[in-house]
């Protein structure tokens, strides 16, 4: 995979901002003579000993000249102008994590030398982590500014035993840059570093006075973890012509000439990152009386909800944990094995999805989320693993078919609870690789297929394992070359647990982000605070105690970034054409309850936009820098922001200094309406007001609150375009079938004899010997055994004697036929076919009713008719019972259907209601209700959609619609295509011709059917 940039408006205008301060200095490259040191050696060869640095500031560009150049950039980016200037010179940018800072300050690289010829950069990171995934920035990156500016920065790691590198910097006239960890300067006295010290290997030089020279641009990434009082003075020694800070949660005391501030707000409301929701995991209760009882999830359907809950149940070798699909009236006393603690009231009483809760007679009510009775922290872990689990594979399978990879992110708290080494020193799992294993292998196996299922997605799941699906990113002690916890806050280097990990995560980001890298799930200590990142993180799950020193905000910085899909592109709003936030959501698993992590996360974001207005008044707007269409520019004096204000207060957009609803709806619809003496500058003046801090913009959602519950829209079904199609539609019809008996038993057993074939079982012998060691490698690859035999063996089963089978009376329940008619069938299959029953009966059973039944079809297509009833169905059917639906999941917004939102059963039924929802030939649409069917030899059968047009658009008003994903009479069953056939006669008996049944693939396909 090859990532794609594209050029985005806010990264610009950070890198103007820069630029802008120093406005008015020339383009210049100055040259010098390089110190060469004692000597002239290879060192040197093809460098010369002309030295290239960035060009001081010209003596016009005084500290007062910067200062008003400082304040009109502020003013026009909605800051707060500084008061003065912080030495000479010091620049803060912030940047939420997550929107591309790397990016940004190398396209302000290129910028600054393209406007005034500097050329020396040095950016230091506060650890090898972060400095190796900046160095990836630039690789990744390199192919797309060279396309923009036409030349090359060249960028290296300093190295103090690579000095030659150092020359190389002061040497080339071209763009360079160094990147480097603060460790690497930051010492003195007997920890002194190499970068202070005349060397004999540099010719008796100091490399910190090479640098020096070139008076560089410093650029700090992530100040707050590289700035402590020591740093800042080993900072003055490069000599820097001025210094460049980004971060996303700068010091207070460190902040400096604010130029450029795009906040967590402002990325959140230009939708720059990723939505967060949250699933909070919440102990109630707790005492060893209570039962053990675990809410998973609300299911919703076209029926009566059922719960996905957790108990404790007795087995042969004692008390395990079990889930269970439940409905109202379950009772745990007996399925538990009559465990005493959910012997008093705990049958389901109710289950309401519009709470996503649970209530038992013994009136305890659970929510999505929450466990009671005696849980262990080891529960409470692995009720967390197999949460993101199945957040991982529900967003999988909905992202699968747009090509993007879904990554999971675990944060433990130590190493061991991951990975150990047994007595011979070899790595083997821990507690919670594990757990997320056995978990795994569960979740995947009792997957149900949904509509966002698809061969494709199936085979893939196939072909990754449990075991190769996860992978570690911890820091390694030198000396042991094992896995070590690191510690937060400290400042010492971090690595990696083992290097292909290191490397796939760090190095090989494309890697990670392609399906063929089976990694999909990480587990991470060292990467905390300000580690990695990738785009494509959509679950992030806190196996440990988040602490003072481990923020809410540090962990989801980790996801924030907008996804890509196997292509590199960015899945952002231009791409996708529909709101990235339906793609882009990071899911939290939270180790507490929703609500408090929301409260903590939204305290952590309030403290980080603290310096945001939170009123709308008259100053908001006074002093400020707004700009028409043409780019021209005027400062809001005080009459000015009067009139604006005024304006905002009589359209209803403020009220009492708060914005409100209005406000955002018509922001939203484009119908804001600003004063008309800034009407021209709407835009800026927006801008301003969206400076102001709103709290509900940040507001994480719950990720288990995405249930509805479906409301009719009555006027819809009073509708006469509605009444008039159910006037044509809602008639009732019996079927006669006459056939020659004979003739489907004939079939039948042809058709038994040719295909019915049952599951024989088989053991697999496989015999190998050990071969001599020769090494501990051979061992760790699996090579020091030589397989010498494969032999297969069928198993001998017969049925058991104790279980006793009414073969004919199954296979008369699953056809319909009578018994004398089942017997001649049986009696007619060969030997050797019927003596399959013996092995497995169960399968037997099933198959031969499956395969009995589509010759049934065959022969009613052709003898099947129907006749007019005087019945009818009401309307009530529309009604009951209650449905209720998932967003994202099966249900979705409608807009022309009966219902406020629409359930549906497939991706093609999604399509054609999207089609229909927007259609200008529709005047009304119904799904049409389980209660609605047809009676047909082979079962009851229920079309899907019922369509009124508006008259004169179309040839036929009504329409009674099949969605199928393939037309081909060769993909449809022998069952469902007899189906269809009845739907057919069943409406030619009923209807006029204002009525026509199908069966259509798309909603285009109908109209090629009904336009005049």
């Amino acid at each position: 995979m090859k990532l794609q940039f594209k050029h985005q408006r806010f990264q610009a205008d950070a890198a103007k901002a820069v630029c802008d301060v120093f406005a008015g200095q020339p383009y210049l490259t100055p040259s010098y003579m390089m110190d060469k040191g004692l000597g002239v050696g290879p060192l040197f060869a093809g460098h010369g000993f002309t030295g290239f640095g960035n060009a001081r500031l010209v003596p016009e560009l005084n500290d007062g000249v910067i200062l008003e150049n400082i304040n009109k950039i502020q003013r026009g980016n909605q800051i707060e102008p500084s008061k003065r200037l912080e030495g000479r010179y010091n620049l803060n940018v912030e940047m939420e994590t997550g929107v591309g800072k790397t990016y940004t300050y190398i396209k302000t690289m290129y910028e600054l030398n393209k406007r005034y010829g500097w050329s020396k950069f040095i950016v230091v990171v506060p650890s090898v982590a972060i400095r190796e995934g900046v160095y990836k920035s630039f690789q990744i990156t390199e192919e797309h500014f060279t396309e923009e500016y036409s030349r090359k920065i060249r960028y290296f790691i300093y190295n103090s035993a690579q000095l030659i590198e150092i020359d190389r910097f002061a040497s080339d006239s071209a763009v360079n840059v160094m990147i480097i960890n603060s460790q690497a300067f930051n010492a003195r006295g007997k920890d002194a570093r190499r970068i202070y010290m005349k060397l004999d290997e540099f010719r008796s030089r100091k490399p910190i006075d090479i640098l020096a020279k070139t008076n560089p641009i410093l650029i700090i990434d992530e100040p707050q973890s590289v700035e402590g009082a020591a740093t800042k003075e080993r900072l003055k020694e490069f000599n820097p012509l001025f210094t460049l800070r980004y971060s996303a949660t700068h010091k207070k005391d460190s902040v400096y000439n604010m130029i450029y501030l795009l906040d967590a707000m402002e990325a959140y409301n230009k939708k720059l990152v990723k939505k967060i929701a949250v699933k909070g995991i919440s102990v109630t209760g707790g005492t060893a009386t209570e039962g053990y009882v675990y809410l998973e999830s609300i299911n919703l359907s076209r029926g009566n909800p059922a719960a996905t809950i957790e108990f404790d149940i007795k087995g042969k070798n004692g008390v395990r944990k079990a889930t269970h699909v439940v409905s109202e009236g379950y009772n745990l006393f007996p399925k538990s094995g009559e465990l005493a603690e959910y012997k008093d009231g705990y049958t389901v009483l109710r289950i309401d999805g519009r709470d996503s809760s649970i209530e038992f007679t013994n009136g305890i009510k659970l929510f999505a989320g929450d466990v009671i009775g005696a849980v262990s922290e080891e529960q409470l872990r692995r009720i967390q693993i197999r949460e993101t689990i199945l957040s991982h594979i529900e967003r999988e399978r909905q992202l699968f078919y747009k090509g993007i990879k879904v990554l999971s992110l675990f944060f433990i708290d130590e190493v061991a609870k991951y990975k150990q080494y047994d007595a011979a020193g070899q790595v083997c799992n821990g507690l919670y690789a594990d757990m997320f294993e056995e978990e795994y292998k569960q979740v995947v196996g009792n997957l149900q297929i949904t509509i966002y299922d698809n061969d494709g997605y199936l085979k893939y799941l196939d072909g990754v394992t449990a075991g190769e699906t996860h992978a570690g990113y911890f820091s390694i002690d030198k000396k042991s070359r094992r896995m070590v916890d690191s510690k937060l806050g400290n400042r010492k280097e971090r690595t990696s647990d083992d290097a292909d990990a290191y490397d796939l995560i760090m190095k090989n980001k494309e890697r990670l982000l392609d399906r063929r890298e089976p990694v999909r799930f990480i587990f991470s200590h060292s990467a905390l605070r300000e580690g990695w990142d990738n785009p494509n993180v959509f679950q992030i799950c806190t196996l440990k105690q988040s602490g003072s020193d481990v923020r809410k905000r540090q962990e989801v910085g980790r996801g924030l970034r907008l996804s890509v899909n196997q292509n590199g592109e960015r899945m952002d709003t231009n791409l996708l054409g529909e709101d990235v936030h339906n793609i882009n959501v990071l899911t939290v698993v939270a180790n507490e309850s929703y609500d408090s992590f929301a409260k903590g996360l939204q305290t952590e974001l309030a403290e980080a936009v603290a310096d945001r207005p939170r009123m709308v008044t008259v100053e908001l707007f006074r002093d400020k820098v707004i700009k028409d269409a043409n780019g021209v520019e005027q400062v809001v004096d005080l009459d000015l922001a009067l009139n604006i204000y005024e304006g905002l207060i009589a359209g209803g957009y403020v009220k009492k200094g708060i914005l409100t609803d209005k406000y955002y709806e018509d922001k939203k619809n484009g119908k804001l309406e600003i004063a008309e003496e800034a009407a021209d500058c709407k835009e800026s003046v927006i801008a301003i007001l969206d400076s102001v801090y709103d709290s509900r913009a940040m507001q994480p959602e719950d990720a288990r609150k995405n249930n509805v519950k479906l409301k009719m829209e009555q006027s819809k079904l009073d509708s006469p375009e509605f009444r008039r199609l159910w006037a044509n539609i809602n008639t009732r019809s019996a079927y006669v079938v006459e056939f020659d008996q004979d003739e489907l038993i004939q079939k039948a057993i042809s058709a038994l004899n040719l295909e019915l074939r049952v599951s024989k079982i088989f053991f697999k012998v496989e015999t190998g010997t050990l071969k001599d060691i020769q090494s501990r490698e051979q061992l760790q690859q699996g090579s020091a055994f030589v397989k010498e035999v494969n032999e297969v063996y069928k198993a001998e089963v017969t049925s058991n004697a104790a279980v006793k089978y009414d073969l004919v009376g199954k296979v008369v329940a699953g056809t319909g036929l009578t018994r004398k008619a089942v017997v001649n069938i049986l009696r007619g299959i060969e030997k050797v076919v019927f003596d399959q029953f013996a092995g497995n009966p169960e399968e037997f059973i099933i198959k031969a009713a499956q395969i009995i039944n589509e010759q049934k079809a065959t022969v009613i297509i052709q003898h099947i008719t129907y006749n007019k009833l005087d019945k009818v169905y009401d309307t009530t059917i529309f009604t009951e019972p209650t449905l209720k639906g998932q967003l994202g999941v099966n249900a979705m917004p409608a807009r022309k259907h009966l219902y406020d939102y629409i359930i549906y059963d497939s991706t093609k039924e999604r399509e054609f209601d999207e089609s229909d929802g927007t259609s200008n030939e529709v005047a009304v649409y119904g799904k049409l209700p389980r209660g609605f069917y047809i009676s047909t030899a082979v079962g009851k059968y229920n079309p899907d959609w019922a369509i009124a047009f508006h008259e004169g658009k179309v040839k036929h008003i009504y329409f009674v619609a099949e969605t199928k994903g393939s037309m081909s009479t060769m993909q449809l069953r022998m069952v469902e295509e007899a189906k269809i056939h009845c739907a057919r006669e069943h409406f030619k008996a009923i209807s006029t011709e204002s009525v026509v049944y199908d069966v259509v693939d798309s909603y285009a396909a109908l109209l090629d059917k009904v336009m005049c």
